[in-house]
C-alpha cells in the first residue's frame, strides 16, 4: 500500500500530497481501502490517471503539508478538514478520537486550518466536533459570552479570551491571524479617560502588527452575520497574484 501511495503522489507532480481518505489511512486514523488513492495538488498541476482521485486546490499552505514514512501527505489538521466534507459526522468523530488517542491531534493546528479554509463545507461539522474537545474558555462578562457563542454558531475559529498581547489584556485574540477583538460595553468604556486609553492601546497594538476590531453589544445583537464576515475577512490571508478575489479552498 505504501508503494502505491507514493507512486500516486509522484505521478501527480512535485507539489502533490496524499490526502483525504488515503491520508487518514497513512496517519492511522482509518483503515486503508482498495479504492482509488486520494491526491491533492495545486490547480493546473497533475492530470487524471487511473486509480487516482485527484483533488485540485488553488494552493496549499506550508502548514497543511507534512511527510510521513517518506510520503508527502496533508497534515493531520488539513486531513481532518478535508474529511469533514466527505464523511458522515460519526465517522469524523471517530477519526478525531483516533487522532487524539495516537497523540496526533493538535487543536490549535486544526483551528488554524479552519481559519485558512474560509467557505469550505467541512468547517461547520469540524468546528462542532472541536467544541466537545476544547474546554469552554472562562469569560468575565455577558458580552464576552455572547461573542464566543456567535463564534461557535457561525463556525468561526475560537479565539483566546482575556489574553495578554504585548503587555495588554485583550478581550479576544487570534494570535496566528494577528487579530484582536475588543468588546465595548458602555459601562466600561463611556468615560473620556477610557476612550483615550483604548485608542492609545489600539495604536500600540497596530504598531506591533495586530489589527484591532472593536465591537459593540448592539452590533453583536443586530448584525451577527456581518460581524462574523468581518472577522473571517480579517483572519483570511490576503489573495495574491492572479488568485486575487478568489476564495481559497
Amino acid at each position: 500500500m505504501y508503494g502505491r501511495w507514493m507512486a500516486a503522489v509522484l505521478a501527480c507532480g512535485p507539489d502533490a500530497a496524499l490526502s483525504h481518505r488515503s491520508a487518514a489511512a497513512l496517519w492511522g486514523l482509518a483503515q486503508a481501502s482498495g479504492a482509488r488513492v486520494d491526491v491533492t495538488t495545486p490547480r493546473r498541476s497533475g492530470s487524471l490517471r487511473p486509480g487516482i482521485r485527484l483533488h485540485r486546490v488553488r494552493k496549499m499552505h506550508p502548514r497543511d503539508l507534512a511527510v510521513r514514512d517518506g510520503i508527502p501527505v496533508t497534515s493531520v489538521a488539513r486531513t481532518l478538514l478535508d474529511l469533514a466534507e466527505i464523511v458522515d459526522p460519526g465517522g469524523l468523530g471517530r477519526m478525531l478520537e483516533e487522532a487524539e488517542r495516537r497523540r496526533l491531534l493538535d487543536l490549535r493546528a486544526v483551528e488554524q486550518a479552519c481559519a485558512r479554509g474560509h467557505g469550505r463545507r467541512g468547517l461547520k461539522p469540524l468546528v462542532t466536533h472541536l467544541r466537545t474537545l476544547r474546554p469552554a474558555p472562562e469569560t468575565r462578562s455577558e458580552l464576552e459570552r455572547r461573542f464566543l457563542a456567535l463564534c461557535r454558531e457561525l463556525a468561526l475559529p475560537p479565539p483566546d479570551v482575556n489574553a495578554l498581547v504585548e503587555g495588554f489584556e485583550v478581550d479576544a485574540v487570534w494570535s496566528d491571524g494577528g487579530l484582536v477583538v475588543e468588546l465595548d460595553g458602555y459601562a466600561f468604556h463611556h468615560t473620556r479617560g477610557a476612550f483615550e486609553r483604548d485608542r492609545a492601546r489600539d495604536a500600540t497594538l497596530q504598531l506591533t502588527g495586530y489589527r484591532v476590531l472593536r465591537l459593540t453589544a448592539r452590533r453583536l445583537a443586530e448584525e451577527p452575520e456581518a460581524v462574523a464576515e468581518t472577522v473571517r475577512g480579517l483572519l483570511a490571508p490576503p489573495p495574491t497574484g492572479d488568485a486575487a478575489g478568489q476564495s481559497a479552498r
